[in-house]
């Protein structure tokens, strides 16, 4: 299964401007596993993401897929591998239908009509958008264009999910039906968010990325646990997690009898 596995060693990235974007990132993840991708806005999450189908290619360090090294001569099959679902989905879906969108990839691959229709037909139902495939993109509502972009990915069958805020913007409906979508890719999966809860849901593995650095890398019950960890990451405790303050106690309605004097706005006849 190491075409599966997706390994980081001492990744740096630092953008044509000049700005830091990754400081000597370094992490292995294995086959099967489900790992949640969290930090403050501008901690380098997308970036490192950016990283891991070749979309950017590393300052310093380098990027491992199924054991192939990533270069620009090997894009191709590393991006055979990894499936990336980017965090505008309009990025994603360029075509005059949602179908064709689904469909590019395939066809680009030489699918023969038949077998392409079925699979783009199977993918827009597995994210409950089949009745989107005639639509055009710039038509749908943004939670609508979030599943035909993931559904571009997963027609391509591919063994490394990586997701890129894939809840946002989502009602809670189909955010519980991407939940339990993503429960039954069995694959390896990696996925930067906000959504915290969805997290706990989906990952039990979890990275912290402060300013470019891995700060933390552990099982995410005992990071979401670490209050400490989180502010200093500039992150909440998911909201699951956190204990409910204590109900107000009503006040009394009869303020004479409390106090003596009359209700505010009461009138009394002496």
């Amino acid at each position: 299964m190491s075409h599966h596995i997706i390994e980081a060693r001492d990744l740096s990235y630092t953008y044509p401007d000049g700005t830091p974007g990754l400081n000597n990132v370094s992490f292995r993840i294995t086959h099967g596993e489900s790992v949640a991708l969290v930090g403050a806005n501008g901690a380098g999450k997308s970036t490192l993401l950016l990283h891991l189908n070749g979309c950017l290619l590393p300052s310093n360090g380098t990027i491992v897929v199924g054991g192939i090294q990533l270069s620009r001569d090997t894009l191709r099959a590393v991006r055979r591998s990894v499936g990336m679902v980017f965090q505008n989905a309009d990025d994603q879906l360029f075509m005059p239908t949602v179908f064709e969108d689904v469909a590019f990839g395939l066809r680009n691959l030489g699918v023969n009509e038949l077998d392409l229709e079925r699979r783009v037909m199977e993918a827009l139902k597995t994210v409950g958008a089949e009745h989107l495939a005639g639509r055009p993109p710039y038509k749908l509502s943004y939670g609508e264009k979030r599943l035909s972009a993931i559904a571009t990915v997963l027609v391509m069958s591919p063994d490394i999910l990586v997701m890129d805020e894939p809840s946002s913007s989502l009602d809670p409906r189909a955010r519980a039906r991407l939940i339990g979508l993503l429960k039954t890719f069995q694959h390896t999966k990696i996925i930067a968010t906000h959504d915290l809860d969805l997290a706990l849901d989906l990952c039990e593995r979890t990275i912290v990325i402060h300013r470019g650095r891995v700060t933390a890398d552990g099982a995410t019950g005992e990071i979401f646990n670490n209050t400490a960890l989180l502010h200093e990451c500039g992150l909440e405790i998911p909201l699951r997690m956190q204990k409910c303050p204590e109900p107000l106690k009503p006040k009394s309605a009869n303020t004479t009898a409390d106090h003596g004097h009359p209700h505010p706005g009461s009138t009394r006849h002496e």
